[in-house]
């Protein structure tokens, strides 16, 4: 039952995953690309939250000194905005993936 609230279905993880590409295309993104390292990008969706559709899809932008939170702009999604940030893995410890 919980599952429903957190996991995205097929169909959910295609709009995920257009959403991280209009994330990257957004202005938001890219005035942070500049300023800081990008490091990673993940989606998660929290029905729990309440809000309707779009609005519990979230895209996380992980740099080396924040996580920034990028929501849809509207209920068509035409864009996607920074809408928040939080602590970042990245400021305390190493990507996972051994690339320099």
């Amino acid at each position: 039952m919980i599952e429903q609230w957190y996991e995205p279905s097929s169909e959910e993880k295609v709009i995920l995953s257009e959403m991280i590409q209009k994330t990257v295309e957004s202005e938001d993104y890219k005035r942070l690309a500049k300023k800081e390292n990008v490091i990673a990008i993940d989606t998660s969706i929290d029905k729990n939250k309440g809000g309707v559709f779009p609005y519990y899809f979230e895209v996380s932008v992980r740099t080396d000194k924040e996580t920034y939170l990028f929501y849809c702009s509207d209920d068509k999604c035409s864009k996607m905005e920074n809408g928040g940030w939080t602590y970042s893995i990245y400021q305390d410890e190493d990507p996972r993936l051994p690339f320099k």
